[in-house]
């Protein structure tokens, strides 16, 4: 048995059904009696929601990640452990790469280890096709599903984002106002993420009439070499491009090498955006302008939401955080 069970049966939210498990007073002594009454009758023992009463919490989340080797994630894995040890939590961190096999049997591993939550970092974890994420809509029916910058719908998983489809739209606007009109797209997956940002570089230029061209859209690792090179053999292939949207600053870092090598110059000559606003922007001359993910804000957020689960709160299922474009000087607006 489990807390959908008693709900269900209940005829009550999972959210009231961990409020009676806190002891949170926002109950009726009505619906709490029901409750309780409930789990009695189907033998329901309380594992991750009972830690107000003391029953069988290990403090512990668990906290999966594809790539720490990644500055995106290793940020948030840093923020998120700084705000898990605050709240008197500990963290057991799993790399899993990008396998979605690998992925379903550290998830297990996290389970097995009876942890108080698992914490997704990243949008690699959700799948295109929906049978792919059945495992995790599985588990939310046992303890609180916690994903950053990637959605899933259900109950007892709740989501923190960043509005990467904005701040892109926002970004190809700015290039556009500045007299950009052949602004190439640099992107590194096709991630939940991944697919918002792209989004919001087409918007931008459908809300200014201008086509959205497949031969300005192009793929690449994210590797600044790798994106020097993509660009180098675009630009001797004859494609002409006064900007270029990356989404991540490691792709744009590329950009600059390739301006340098080329003889283009930033911004007059190519004008350059990043992602992430992480050091990379403010390694390169001239420094770049870049898109402010707040991953520090995500992660202090996602935590948050963790302990209002935790306390038995109505918190949100779904929160979005605005991003900041960060102007340096790869830009002329």
């Amino acid at each position: 048995m489990n807390i959908y069970d008693v709900s269900e049966k209940a005829g009550v939210s999972i959210a009231t059904v961990s409020r009676v498990l806190n002891g949170n007073p926002n109950v009726s002594d009505k619906t709490r009696s029901k409750v309780l009454a409930i789990m009695d009758e189907l033998e329901y023992t309380p594992n991750v929601f009972a830690r107000g009463l003391g029953l069988g919490t290990i403090q512990t989340i668990g906290i999966m990640c594809s790539d720490s080797s990644d500055p995106y994630l290793a940020h948030a894995i840093y923020y998120l452990e700084r705000e898990l040890r605050s709240n008197g939590y500990d963290a057991i961190l799993c790399c899993t790469g990008t396998s979605l096999d690998t992925k379903r049997k550290y998830f297990e591993l996290l389970r097995s280890k009876k942890v108080d939550a698992i914490i997704l970092a990243g949008s690699k974890f959700i799948e295109m096709r929906a049978r792919d994420n059945a495992y995790i809509i599985e588990a939310s029916q046992e303890l609180p599903i916690m994903l950053i910058n990637g959605y899933l719908e259900g109950e007892n998983i709740y989501s923190t984002l960043c509005d990467d489809q904005a701040a892109t739209h926002q970004a190809t606007s700015q290039l556009i106002a500045s007299g950009c009109r052949n602004i190439l797209y640099l992107y590194s997956s096709h991630s939940y993420s991944g697919i918002r940002k792209m989004q919001g570089y087409k918007d931008g230029l459908l809300e200014h009439g201008l086509p959205v061209r497949d031969e300005y859209i192009h793929q690449c690792d994210k590797d600044v070499l790798q994106a020097r090179d993509r660009l180098l053999s675009l630009h001797e292939a004859g494609l002409k491009f006064d900007a270029v949207l990356t989404s991540d600053d490691s792709l744009a870092v590329g950009v600059v090498k390739y301006a340098h090598l080329t003889g283009r110059h930033i911004p007059d000559d190519l004008s350059i955006i990043g992602y992430n606003n992480f050091n990379y922007s403010v390694c390169t001359d001239p420094e770049l302008t870049s898109i402010d993910s707040k991953v520090e804000a995500l992660c202090t957020t996602t935590v948050n939401t963790l302990m209002g689960v935790f306390g038995g709160s109505n918190v949100p299922g779904k929160t979005t955080i605005a991003a900041d474009l960060i102007k340096r000087a790869t830009t002329k607006f």
